[in-house]
């Protein structure tokens, strides 16, 4: 059937006859819910997984200064002669030993001796380093989060029972209704197969991680075993221009401020009988069911049909006729107008083989002679 024909047959049910079935309808409706989601905190995986490479940048051209170790040593034990080293020898001529007066060669016993050295020590990849640790600390936090709701799945279970009567003149109607809906966790399915699945990425999160601290920076620093950076962070130029610690800055800030776990499970059950929107449906729906179940019965749906044509038709009759009586008399009484219908009600009842022409004849009939007893 189609909803075209199912709209026509609703509206083609008068107003009087869904009232009458409605107020002899009495109903229940029981419904049961069984809810249940896991929102889970994925978020910091994606910003991680971003920002990573920016940090392995930073590693593979590292911030660094060079280092001046300054020592006197004795002669045989320096290894390089510098400016300074003279400079320095002129100004400490108690370092001399001896002077070869023909040639003038000078002979020191002491020299100073200057080693440079590069060091990665600087406060931007100590910076970095101390980032590397908040991440591997959150990450194992939020893995362990995660790894509690790793079998959880999402339910949404709905059950209820419609039971209903109502009568109709000399018919009586039933309807008994169970309906019920599982909700079967394909998405979750999915996910467990899925080679991205949140587990999954961690792990790779975790092999990236680690590859970062195998980088000669993070080794040295590591080594020194550094007090790790805290707030406030210092913005260097380093920090504040270079791409790669802009977005270093971002994930440390977020780490910051979400350290807290925002993965939640909601888990909801209700059992209740029904009294609001949810009967009111199902009740219109027992007045459409009946409605359909209504068009089987062919000779019925006519009876019903001429029945409310013949209603209808005598509506339009008497109402005409009254207008046309108060119009021509309005002060008549109800009284008088009862009296004059009254006269001819017995004959017209009782005479079966009369049409309805004949009626409204015999009526506007005594209507006409009521009128010219008036105008007298």
């Amino acid at each position: 059937m189609s909803d075209s024909r199912i709209v026509d047959i609703y509206q083609g049910a008068s107003e009087k006859k869904e009232d009458t079935f409605k107020s002899n309808l009495e109903s229940k409706l029981h419904v049961q819910t069984d809810y249940e989601k896991v929102i889970k905190d994925t978020e910091w995986i994606d910003i991680m997984e971003q920002t990573v490479p920016y940090i392995d940048n930073i590693f593979r051209n590292p911030n660094r200064f060079i280092i001046n170790e300054e020592e006197i040593v004795k002669i045989e034990r320096a290894r390089r002669i510098t400016v300074e080293s003279i400079k320095n020898l002129s100004k400490n001529t108690n370092f001399i030993q001896e002077v070869d007066k023909k040639t003038g060669d000078v002979k020191p016993s002491k020299i100073l001796n200057i080693d440079k050295e590069e060091s990665y020590d600087t406060y931007e990849n100590r910076l970095i380093y101390t980032l590397i640790q908040n991440m591997k600390f959150f990450l194992s936090q939020k893995k362990k989060t995660l790894e509690q709701f790793a079998d959880a799945g999402s339910k949404n279970d709905k059950f209820f029972d419609y039971q209903g009567t109502s009568r109709m003149g000399q018919e009586k109607i039933n309807m008994n209704l169970s309906l019920s809906a599982k909700t079967e966790d394909e998405n979750d399915k999915t996910e467990k197969e899925n080679p991205d699945d949140v587990l999954e990425r961690i792990a790779k999160l975790e092999v990236k991680i680690s590859d970062l601290t195998t980088s000669a920076v993070y080794k040295v620093i590591e080594k020194k075993h550094i007090t790790l950076v805290r707030e406030p962070i210092k913005k260097t130029n380093v920090v504040l221009k270079n791409v790669n610690f802009q977005y270093a800055m971002k994930l440390w800030s977020y780490l910051r401020e979400n350290m807290d776990d925002k993965t939640s499970k909601t888990d909801e059950k209700k059992n209740y009988d029904d009294e609001g929107d949810l009967k009111g449906l199902m009740d219109d729906s027992f007045f459409l069911n009946y409605l359909i179940m209504n068009t089987i019965d062919k000779d019925k749906e006519d009876e019903v049909e001429n029945e409310e044509k013949k209603q209808e038709t005598q509506n339009i009759i008497i109402n005409k006729m009254l207008e046309k009586v108060i119009s021509m008399d309005t002060d008549i009484s109800m009284q008088d107008l009862k009296n004059m219908v009254g006269e001819k009600y017995a004959v017209i009842k009782y005479r079966n083989q009369a049409s309805l022409q004949e009626i409204q004849n015999i009526f506007t009939k005594h209507i006409n002679k009521y009128l010219e007893k008036i105008k007298m």
